[in-house]
């Protein structure tokens, strides 16, 4: 059986204000055709469709075209809630839906309530675990502790309780979203610790064919049988290095995984770039970034004037300014009373500049600035003085 694994669609979602929905609708396209090209059996969405619990109307219009489409081909879909979105809102009319071949799993009760799809070598059972928050749900699964291990382990008896009961040679696919011990983070990824625990050992998932997971946006193999796919976009620049994919896999008669990646559409690269202002201004090797998304880190010792709109000049999609300036490290040794003495308020303002720019002094128009505010606190300071 061909499977097409995908997660953290995020629809709604932006990129430091900039609309991604473009985008997501290029990848929706994108994620039929390919459903449809390489004659895909099921498509499994891990979680998070939606950014957040209330999405905004395009991003809704956006899913449920998507949804049309695949049912109009004919693709039976498997998808659960993510922890951005709001599983009641998600799984209205599941019921309804599921008559066109849309699975929707969003109750955790339900979770070893298999879809059962076929094909030539037999039953597939897939089991939707949607995002199990712990406070939310240990009653539900009769475990003392709220945390997110105990919790998934209860759920995964459950799986391994209805998967023994089915006829021998069915083989199984799990959907979950979670944290699983070995995964690489991003800084688009909303955290989900609890009690300062958010990852699972792999072992959790244990007894099952295939585990499809979401929550963490780069694609990556945790075990040969646990596998992230991934967000099919950048949603930070923590993501700049990473290959956009989905995963397309075949399930063999005996639950063997072939396992082939397949690159999503990138509307525009990520870059990370570094240096002073001016020298990201001439770097040549900077060419090819040019029509990127950027995030410029300066390292000037002194914050030069006007950054972002030089940066624009050549780089008219930079996103992101970030100012790490590179100093020599400092070596005095006086103590703070020693630095003041015999210093003016004047001179220990403009010492301040120094220090904070690592040596680079106040210029005039500064020097100017600081007068006029010392004056400005002096006269002040008298007409009170006169007046009390």
């Amino acid at each position: 059986m061909r499977l097409l694994h995908t997660s953290d669609w995020h629809l709604g979602r932006s990129l430091h204000r900039v609309s991604m929905l473009d985008a997501q609708a290029a990848f929706l396209d994108h994620l039929v055709a390919t459903a449809r090209d390489r004659e895909v059996d099921a498509v499994l969405v891990a979680g998070d469709v939606y950014d957040r619990a209330v999405p905004p109307l395009a991003a809704v219009q956006l899913f449920d075209t998507a949804l049309h489409r695949l049912a109009d081909a004919g693709i039976p879909t498997v998808m659960i809630s993510g922890n951005h979105d709001s599983a009641r809102r998600l799984g209205v009319a599941a019921g309804l839906i599921e008559r066109a071949g849309i699975h929707l799993r969003t109750d955790p009760a339900g979770c070893a309530r298999p879809v059962v799809l076929s094909d030539a070598h037999g039953p597939v059972a897939f089991y939707g675990l949607p995002y199990l928050e712990p406070a939310l749900v240990k009653d539900e699964f009769g475990v003392e502790k709220a945390a997110h291990e105990p919790v998934l382990a209860a759920a995964m008896r459950r799986v391994r309780d209805d998967l023994a009961a089915r006829g021998p040679g069915t083989r199984s696919v799990v959907l979950a979203h979670a944290f699983v011990a070995g995964g690489q983070e991003s800084d688009s990824e909303r955290d989900i610790t609890v009690g300062g625990v958010a990852a699972v050992p792999s072992g959790v998932f244990h007894g099952v064919d295939y585990v499809a997971l979401g929550h963490l946006h780069g694609c990556q193999t945790v075990t040969e049988r646990v596998r992230y796919s991934g967000s099919p976009l950048a949603y930070s620049f923590s993501e700049a290095a990473h290959r956009k994919t989905t995963w397309l896999l075949d399930l063999g008669p005996g639950g063997e995984i072939g396992a082939e990646r397949i690159d999503c559409p990138v509307p525009r690269p990520l870059a990370r770039l570094r240096g002073t202002l001016e020298d990201l201004l001439a770097e040549p090797t900077h060419t090819r970034h040019e029509d990127s998304f950027v995030e410029a880190v300066l390292t000037d010792a002194a914050r030069p004037a006007d950054p972002m709109a030089r940066l624009a000049e050549r780089f008219p999609h930079t996103l992101s300014l970030l100012f790490e300036p590179e100093r020599p490290e400092e070596r005095d040794t006086a103590g703070y009373a020693q630095r003041l003495s015999g210093r003016t308020d004047h001179q220990i303002a403009e010492d301040f500049v120094a220090h904070v720019r690592g040596g680079g002094s106040a210029d005039d128009a500064e020097r100017a600035v600081l007068h006029a505010a010392f004056d400005h606190v002096r006269v002040d300071a008298a007409v009170r003085e006169v007046a009390g």
